[in-house]
């Protein structure tokens, strides 16, 4: 008589994760080896970008605005009405900017990349290009890896230039805030260090949403429908890990880089 085999609860998620990490380490490996599909890098880095820099300029001005009114009517409370500009201008570009651009990356182009390939997966073009030789990692989630993270750098910059303009203009117009008085506390208290700590999170935040994307495109369960489920929680495990990674960067950051004037 034969005992039923039972599985370990969570080694299921366990060993999703450790796919996840292999795939990831997969594409590191995979950026510097040949032959590079640089035709292929710039067909994705050109279809991520136009799928979302529209969406990303849009919300980039109501967060920004949303984040100086909040910050400017805080300060008026504690009568520190000259912090508004540093205080407004390094959350959008510290925390806002990185993460509006993973988001829309993720929800954007890395559903559109999870659907593309897991297409190609229950296809089974996947497999008939491991039979023949080519490496599915090497032709087409390096490029699309790469596009993402390029896209995401690029995008911050977008972000934080119209987030900081969108803050300024709401301040000065419907809080009667000072001009000078905001540009002055954001130069005095700002520095380059929150640009780079900006564009850093921008390039681990793209090379998640992309590594992402790819995994669950190429783990998909079941026909059209398992493909469709994998779209949905490609965006909801990036989402998860956005946050956390975005939370171990800034505190990392905070303890390496001191405040300025400190």
């Amino acid at each position: 008589m034969t005992t039923p085999s039972h599985t370990v609860p969570g080694t299921g998620a366990l060993r999703e994760t450790g796919k996840l990490f292999a795939l990831a380490g997969a594409v590191l490996s995979g950026i510097f080896k040949r032959p590079f599909q640089f035709r292929e890098l710039v067909e994705q880095f050109w279809f991520i970008a136009s799928v979302t820099i529209l969406p990303t300029a849009l919300v980039s001005i109501p967060f920004g605005a949303v984040i100086a009114l909040q910050v400017g009517s805080l300060t008026q409370q504690l009568g520190a009405q000259s912090f508004t500009g540093a205080a407004s201008v390094l959350a959008v570009i510290q925390q806002a900017s990185p993460l509006i651009v993973a988001l829309l990356i993720s929800g954007a182009g890395g559903s559109a990349i999870c659907a593309d390939i897991g297409s190609r997966k229950i296809r089974e073009e996947i497999d008939a290009m491991t039979v023949m030789g080519v490496s599915p990692i090497q032709r087409l989630i390096v490029p699309r890896v790469l596009a993402c993270m390029g896209v995401a750098v690029l995008l911050n910059g977008l972000v934080s230039v119209v987030g900081v303009a969108g803050g300024y203009f709401f301040n000065v117009i419907m809080q009667d805030g000072t001009p000078g008085a905001y540009l002055a506390s954001f130069s005095a208290l700002a520095q380059l260090p929150d640009l780079y700590i900006s564009e850093l999170k921008a390039l681990i935040f793209g090379f998640i949403a992309g590594v992402v994307a790819a995994h669950r495109g190429l783990n998909p369960r079941g026909g059209p429908k398992g493909v469709g489920d994998a779209v949905n929680q490609s965006v909801v495990i990036a989402f998860l890990l956005l946050f956390f990674v975005n939370l171990v960067l800034t505190a990392i950051y905070l303890q390496v880089v001191p405040p300025k004037g400190s």
